[in-house]
C-alpha cells in the first residue's frame, strides 16, 4: 500500500494536501478495493480525528487534493469550493493538437446513462453551467501537453470539455478518450485557497511519472 504520508504536500492545523496517486479512489468503490479511506489513519499526525477529503479527484486523476483536519475548517473550505473561491490548474495530455494556443470552453454539463455504456457526463444547454479556460503548453508526436483552469467544479468537467470543447479526448481517458494500459494523463498541478486571517492554503504538485513517460517532463510547464 502506498504511504500518502510521503505524499503530503501542504500541512498545518487545518487542512492537507495530498497528492493524490492515479488509480486511488477517493471515496470506497462497490468492489470493495482500496480507497483513500483506507489510509486516513496515516494522516492524522498527532491528532485525534481523521481528516476528511473536502472535494473528489477521479479515481485514475492525479495530484492535489485538499483534506480538512477538523469539522470547521471542512465546512469553510467546502464553502469555498460550492461558491467558486479556489484556485485550480489541471495538466492534461490530449490525443491530438489544438488548432489554437488558449481558448475558453463555455459548456452546461449533464449527467446521463444508459444500460449500455453507463453513466456519463455530456454537452447539454439545460445542464449545469461549466466554464473552464486553457493553454496549450508543449507538443509531441501529435499530442499536446495542456494546462486547464476550471472556474466550475462539475463532475468529469476537463474530461468532457477536452473532447467537446477542444475537439480531442485526454489520454488513457476510458470513458471519454482512448484507454490504454497506462494511467489516464490527468493530473491535479495546482490548488490554493484563500483564509481570512491566515495565509492561503496552497499546492503545487510534481508531474507524475506517467507524464513524463509519455514524453511530457517539466521543462516543459511554465515556472
Amino acid at each position: 500500500m502506498t504511504l500518502l504520508a510521503d505524499r503530503v504536500l501542504f500541512i498545518d492545523g487545518e487542512a492537507i494536501i495530498l497528492d493524490k496517486p492515479a488509480g486511488l479512489p477517493v471515496d470506497p468503490p462497490r468492489d470493495g478495493s482500496l480507497s483513500l479511506e483506507n489510509h486516513l489513519d496515516s494522516l492524522k499526525f498527532g491528532f485525534q480525528r481523521w481528516p476528511l477529503a473536502v472535494h473528489r479527484l477521479d479515481r485514475d486523476t492525479s495530484g492535489c487534493l485538499l483534506l480538512a483536519r477538523n469539522p470547521k475548517a471542512h465546512k469553510r473550505f467546502a464553502q469555498a469550493f460550492e461558491n467558486g473561491q479556489v484556485a485550480k490548474t489541471y495538466l492534461a495530455v490530449l490525443e491530438g493538437v489544438p488548432t489554437e494556443e488558449s481558448g475558453e470552453i463555455d459548456l452546461p454539463l449533464k449527467k446521463t446513462s444508459s444500460a449500455e455504456e453507463g453513466w456519463r457526463m455530456v454537452p447539454d444547454a439545460k445542464g449545469k453551467p461549466a466554464l473552464t479556460r486553457w493553454t496549450l503548453l508543449a507538443q509531441k508526436d501529435g499530442r499536446s501537453l495542456v494546462s486547464f483552469a476550471p472556474t466550475t467544479g462539475r463532475t468529469h468537467q476537463i474530461r468532457v470539455h477536452a473532447l467537446h470543447g477542444i475537439g480531442f479526448g485526454i489520454v488513457g481517458d476510458p470513458i471519454y478518450g482512448t484507454p490504454d494500459d497506462g494511467a489516464m494523463l490527468l493530473h491535479s498541478r495546482y490548488l490554493s485557497i484563500a483564509r481570512a486571517n491566515k495565509p492561503p492554503v496552497e499546492a503545487t504538485a510534481p508531474l507524475p511519472p506517467h507524464f513524463i513517460e509519455a514524453g511530457f517532463t517539466p521543462d516543459m510547464l511554465p515556472d
